[in-house]
């Protein structure tokens, strides 16, 4: 078995652009994921690795033999590897994968999110839409790349089952859903646990510290604040999120 261990190689190069440049993404259409969570995911999902890359070392590993085993993968020395993940702790095993195109699913769900700038947030919030129902997640430019290696490993794999798209107008993407467009703001708004959500809803959550903008947030059908103790003054936005997601989901499951 030929293990590759110069950081010239031509793969190798084009991998680690993939794992640290949000533009070569964009152009190529193509993502590198690491771990076996997130591998074993895509799998699950259906998506076919263009290439399966494992360290040296994982490849004494059953769990990561296991993913790795029917699909002739490149083995890395364990140096370049971790040179080339972006986890602190490298896991062993990697795939360039071709970015998931899913089919917006008009009957689900939306959420809007806007200027939301840590890749962290994105991806939790995109981990909770897709754990509670949502068909998609629009992003506009302001955001944190979706597809960053910090996004995907706070999504665990809620990205494979979402449509998500990254635009240029926000605003109007608002304004083409068909369904209730909510604004979650931090005061001033309707009580949540108010609000009829036996619909079609287009949650719309802002950036950190800033909220949603009033422009983006006239767009919207009403505006919706989530109570707190006294003193209290906002939520993250991941928490904020998950919150009035699960409180439509739980209200269609009963």
């Amino acid at each position: 078995m030929t293990i590759i261990r110069s950081r010239d190689n031509p793969r190798v190069k084009r991998w680690a652009k993939l794992s640290t440049d949000s533009r070569f993404r964009r152009q190529e259409q193509r993502v590198l994921i690491e771990g076996p969570h997130l591998v074993a995911e895509a799998l699950r999902a259906g998506l076919k690795p263009l290439a399966l890359i494992v360290s040296e070392a994982g490849l004494n590993r059953p769990e990561l033999w296991a993913l790795a085993k029917d699909r002739a993968p490149v083995v890395l020395s364990d140096g370049l590897f971790s040179a080339l993940v972006d986890a602190q702790t490298p896991p062993g095993i990697a795939a360039e994968i071709e970015l998931a195109t899913i089919e917006t699913d008009t009957a689900k769900p939306a959420v809007f999110l806007e200027g939301v700038q840590d890749p962290s947030n994105v991806g939790a919030i995109l981990r909770t839409a897709a754990a509670f129902g949502a068909g998609e997640v629009v992003l506009d430019r302001a955001c944190a790349d979706a597809w960053s290696p910090k996004a995907l490993r706070a999504g665990m794999g809620g990205h494979f089952r979402l449509a998500v798209r990254q635009v240029a107008n926000l605003a109007e993407s608002v304004g083409d859903f068909h369904g209730t467009t909510i604004c979650t703001v931090s005061r001033g708004g309707m009580p949540l646990m108010e609000i009829e959500l036996r619909r079609r809803i287009g949650w719309i959550f802002g950036a950190e510290g800033k909220g949603v903008s009033e422009a983006l947030a006239r767009r919207a059908a009403m505006r919706a604040t989530i109570p707190m103790a006294p003193g209290s003054e906002s939520l993250n936005v991941a928490a904020a999120a998950a919150i009035c997601l699960y409180e439509a989901f739980s209200r269609d499951e009963s």
